[in-house]
């Protein structure tokens, strides 16, 4: 993990408020009502961004804006790129569960090729079942990471396996009776798998977790293997990031990611696509980058991925760009192993001013941060922040994904290297294009003054906490020297206690003067409308995500539960927030904005320290006090306020597709964009065309 560098709003309704404000749906397609089918060159607009919607999702289309503009070798540089960004989907599928590849096949099978009814309600039930996997590339939700269960009857499974083409389903030598058998215990049983990752205080995180990082083994153990590495070098590589974890005839073995090893039926295909920007790359930084990126595919060493990341980091004129690798450690409750992602974009010029001037005064905002001067940097070094086009993304960035990246995750290449730091433009714009207004804002704000505010500043005051949080959060203070990295030193709560650490660093300067002064922000007014914004979306707004009954699972929302419920206790005595409720309705003030900042400062301090210092049992008390536990009468009344406006909680996208055309001689002469217009049709015809990997891995 070392420091977390990724900002994974997948926007909750009015909890979106950090850039958007969603609405209710487009009238074009309602719950229950079939999408278009056929794939369309037009771009979408305001009035068809939505495609889907079911469950508690909102699928949405975005639009590759300046991609006419690039010249046909940057064309064909992003076509070769965007295959390989999609060759890898089956990996996040398969690492985040053993079952998964199975389950979609089946689904894909069922799908395609049933005969039976389709009206039924329990055919309408599979149907929402199969997109809700499809979402969350695999059978635990995407966010709260907990399974899912399909409301069809259970013995369903077995007339659906019955009327289905055989020679689709992923049967093997299984009879359609013990096929069917099996496939229900993977899906209904509700006594094991049922977390992705399992988060909780003083339990074996590692054997309850169902991700497929590991087998066999427990906590102790990999913890264990790792005390047992010894690398006291001032650049140690990210150790388990590209393997999975086993134990065989007792010994611990890692079996790696690469060419020939893991997944290389993927990966292969991946090298393949890479194989061949490589002799159509922009510069000559970039193709180093990308032949850096094959060795390590290649030969599995992570020194080699260190390599490329370096490489990458000093690709800064290209317009092309491609985030594609095991990046992310979410998955993984120790925050080592990292899932498949890949992010292909298009740098956009205009844009990119406001998060360029924050990265260029990075230095100024780690000198005057209220963290202890003994973990501030003296050096920050080249930030490059930027706003790019996506053009296509994969793995774990897609459907739900990202607003805002900060790469590499690696602490010493970030203090020797640099990092890049960016803004996914067209995401943001499309996630606002998706709303028609928003009912949430007067439900859950009782001050007319603070809803015409955020009305006013809500946008930019989301965008530019995104940008500070990624661009000077993540790339802010520095670990003790003889300190381990926090995978090792605050383990399941690294996660968590990093993403508290870069929001607390955007809030606190986003009421900063200095911000108006650099011509970033209009007005003060902002960051008084992120606080509102911050502090209910904390309290109240994301708790529409979280079952009756449950905690908080996720780090993201942890995280801002954490800030939040400490701000409000901390103040409480100088009444900096109260809560009050009216007509059977709570809703939470801020009395002292300035008062707020301050506390935020502290709170900062804190955790830089903990990460710093690797203050396990700090970090711990701090996350299980105010981060995790729930109030199960508040989130009862949420939900219940939530259920009359018709939001969707989560929000995500399908792909743009690139088309090749070809000349009389078998060559590519141009690359064409698509927009397709069925969220399901897509999902099928990428079952089809990037299916590489084995059932089970």
């Amino acid at each position: 993990m070392n420091n977390i560098r990724y900002l994974k709003h997948i926007i909750t309704g009015f909890g979106s408020i950090l850039i958007l404000q969603v609405g209710t749906l487009n009238a074009r397609t309602k719950e229950g009502e079939k999408p278009k089918t056929e794939t369309s060159t037009v771009a979408p607009d305001n009035n068809d961004v939505i495609v889907d919607r079911f469950a508690d999702l909102q699928v949405l289309r975005y639009k590759i804006d300046g991609f006419d503009d690039l010249t046909p070798q940057q064309k064909l540089l992003s076509y070769y790129l965007y295959e390989a960004a999609l060759s890898g989907r089956d990996i996040i599928y398969d690492q985040k569960y053993k079952y998964n590849l199975i389950m979609r096949r089946t689904l894909d099978a069922i799908i395609t090729s049933y005969n039976g009814d389709k009206s039924s309600t329990n055919w309408i039930n599979f149907e929402v079942f199969a997109k809700r996997v499809w979402f969350s590339n695999g059978i635990h939700h995407h966010y709260s990471q907990t399974k899912m269960f399909p409301e069809f009857e259970s013995t369903y499974w077995l007339e659906l396996i019955k009327n289905s083409d055989k020679t689709l389903l992923p049967i093997k030598d299984k009879s359609v009776e013990e096929y069917s058998k099996f496939i229900s215990e993977v899906v209904l049983s509700r006594s094991k798998d049922l977390k992705l990752v399992n988060l909780d205080n003083g339990v074996d995180n590692i054997a309850l977790s169902a991700n497929n990082f590991y087998e066999g083994v427990t906590q102790l153990e990999v913890e264990a293997y790792y005390a047992n590495i010894k690398d006291n070098t001032a650049t140690p590589i990210m150790y388990g990031l590209n393997s999975k974890l086993i134990k065989e005839n007792g010994v611990l073995l890692e079996k790696t990611w690469k060419v020939g090893g893991m997944y290389t039926e993927a990966i292969e295909k991946i090298v393949f696509w890479l194989d061949k920007a490589v002799l159509v790359a922009e510069n000559p930084e970039q193709k180093e980058a990308l032949v850096r990126l094959i060795k390590f595919y290649r030969s599995g060493n992570l020194k080699d991925f260190d390599l490329y990341n370096i490489a990458w980091v000093k690709d800064v004129n290209s317009s092309i760009d491609l985030t594609n690798g095991f990046i992310e450690v979410y998955g993984d409750a120790l925050g080592k192993r990292g899932s498949y992602e890949s992010v292909l974009s298009i740098k956009d010029m205009v844009a990119t001013k406001t998060i360029k001037t924050i990265g260029d005064n990075a230095q100024y905002f780690e000198d005057n941060s209220p963290i202890m001067p003994n973990h501030k940097k003296k050096n920050v070094k080249g930030i490059t922040a930027k706003v790019i086009t996506v053009i296509v993304e994969s793995g774990d960035a897609a459907p739900a994904t990202p607003i805002g990246i900060n790469l590499p995750n690696s602490n010493w290449i970030r203090e020797q290297h640099g990092s890049k730091s960016v803004s996914l433009g067209n995401i943001v714009k499309a996630y606002n294009l998706s709303k028609n207004s928003s009912p949430d804002l007067v439900e859950f704000y009782n001050d007319p003054a603070v809803i015409e505010r955020i009305r006013k500043y809500g946008a930019i005051a989301g965008d530019l906490h995104t940008d500070m949080h990624e661009v000077i959060g993540h790339a802010s203070g520095k670990i003790n020297e003889g300190i381990g990295t926090p995978d090792l030193t605050l383990k399941n709560y690294a996660n968590t206690l990093e993403e508290a650490r870069a929001d607390l660093v955007g809030l606190y300067y986003i009421l900063d003067q200095k911000l108006v002064d650099l011509g970033v922000m209009p007005s003060i007014e902002v960051g008084k409308a992120q606080f509102d914004i911050y502090i209910n979306n904390g309290l109240i707004l994301q708790l529409n995500r979280i079952n009756l009954g449950d905690n908080i699972e996720e780090a993201h929302m942890r995280n801002r539960q954490l800030i939040a419920a400490w701000a409000f206790e901390k103040g409480m005595k100088a009444k900096v927030i109260t809560k009050f409720t009216k007509k059977g309705k709570t809703y939470y003030k801020i009395n002292d904005y300035n008062k707020l900042r301050e506390l935020f400062g502290e709170l900062l301090k804190e955790i830089q320290r903990i990460k710093s210092e690797g203050d396990f049992a700090a970090g711990s008390k701090l996350v299980e006090t105010y981060g995790v536990k729930v109030d199960q009468k508040l989130l009862k009344e949420v939900k219940d306020r939530f259920s009359k406006l018709n939001i969707a909680p989560y929000k995500g996208f399908m792909q743009p597709k690139l088309v090749a055309v070809y000349d009389g001689n078998g060559n590519v002469s141009d690359v064409k964009v698509q927009y397709p217009d069925s969220y399901k049709e897509q999902m099928l015809e990428y079952g089809k065309k990037y299916n590489f990997l084995p059932n089970m891995n």
